[in-house]
């Protein structure tokens, strides 16, 4: 089904206001007490009587909590859009849906680029440090000021399943289910070594001025770079083979070092957009926080889920090279290792990580299923067999 006729059978959900939600402070994982803090967040749907069909979607690295809909004057829709709304994977006729920006973020939420109330400037790297774990707490104050017990489910992808991970152990009696998709426990060298390669095109960039650069021109190159080289990663070598092949812009011409081939002219326009979004210090403090994250804090994961209640589904896709299924295989074996009912599947994709964001009919077909079973034994029982 192509993207024209998937848009008639679904609607959207429209103009989508955003929200800010500000609380005094927060008691870092480091010990340290900060605030005030502010989440940016958005929500589809309608809350029900009970507050029980609420489902929490946690974004990903360059992502924000715009998942939906379109902005008052805006033509951009959500990054999720295809995922969220009536009919869709998460039915806003059904369900709940709530995303928020996360902490550190620069699209709304209390990050480096905001400003420090003791000196009236933006923090830069008097930011504290953060973890993911702290991005859910955050979570958690927000999914409170909402009045809701308990969430129907908490769904993510890559930086998105870290925090879905988060959720499910240190928040277990507020989670009836978890979706972690293509993600992993704890990163792997291979993943530190890129995200240290991007944060080191940053700081290498004359403007970073040691993350003291609001006032004058922004660190761009240095944060085009690092984007470039993400985004060699989200996609697969045969998804690139077959989306740019060896196609030069100017065949037959003598090779200068510029664009010539398609395929940097693509990475090069990436990059140039990203910068326009996103802030550079975010980036730096985000996939630092991604590279310290261990779901199972140093112990077995299986003994940090014992008890757990919740219901999973993993999905991860097997071009993606990136976060490598055998990485969202050690979840599932970790979660039944726990006793937790746990369903997988890997997808047949040839997108690479970016499949998550694009595998739009295999993944919806899957979190219907899922969600309809979780929701049902509440429809039925008044409870969900937790």
């Amino acid at each position: 089904m192509d993207k024209e006729k998937k848009t008639d059978k679904h609607k959207s959900v429209g103009i989508i206001s955003p929200e800010l939600f500000t609380f005094d402070y927060l008691k870092l994982e480091s010990g340290d007490k900060f605030g005030p803090i502010s989440l940016a967040y958005e929500t589809y749907g309608v809350l029900n009587r009970d507050r029980s069909n609420a489902i929490l979607i946690a974004h990903a690295l360059s992502g924000d909590a715009h998942a939906a809909g379109v902005h008052e004057g805006k033509e951009n829709t959500g990054w999720w859009d295809e995922f969220i709304g009536p009919g869709k994977a998460f039915d806003t006729d059904k369900y709940f849906v709530i995303c928020s920006n996360v902490l550190g973020g620069c699209k709304g939420s209390t990050g480096p680029s905001s400003i420090n109330p003791r000196t009236s400037r933006p923090f830069g790297l008097d930011f504290p440090l953060i973890t993911i774990n702290d991005m859910v707490r955050a979570q958690k104050r927000l999914i409170d000021h909402l009045g809701i017990e308990k969430l129907l489910s908490v769904v993510g992808g890559s930086m998105g399943g870290l925090q879905a991970l988060s959720w499910l152990v240190n928040y277990p009696q507020n989670v009836r289910s978890a979706v972690p998709i293509a993600t992993t426990i704890k990163h792997s060298p291979q993943q530190i070594a890129f995200n240290e390669v991007g944060r080191q095109a940053i700081m290498a960039d004359a403007h970073w001025k040691s993350g003291n650069y609001y006032d004058g021109a922004s660190p761009s190159k240095g944060l085009a770079v690092a984007r470039m080289i993400g985004h060699i990663t989200y996609m697969s070598d045969k998804s690139m083979a077959e989306k740019f092949g060896r196609a030069k812009k100017n065949a037959g011409e003598p090779f200068k070092f510029t664009a010539d081939f398609e395929v940097e002219g693509y990475l090069r326009y990436r990059g140039d957009n990203f910068v326009k979004r996103f802030d550079a210090n975010s980036y730096l403090y985000i996939t630092k926080a991604m590279d310290n994250f261990d779901a199972s804090a140093g112990r077995r994961f299986e003994d940090s889920l014992r008890g757990n209640k919740a219901k999973v589904l993993v999905i991860s896709f097997k071009s993606d090279w990136l976060y490598p299924a055998y990485q969202s295989k050690e979840i599932v074996k970790a979660c039944k290792l726990a006793g937790i009912e746990t369903t997988y599947c890997e997808v047949d994709s040839t997108y690479g990580h970016d499949a998550f964001l694009l595998e739009v009919e295999e993944e919806t077909h899957l979190l219907k299923h899922f969600l309809k079973k979780i929701f049902y034994a509440y429809e039925v029982t008044g409870d969900y067999g937790a």
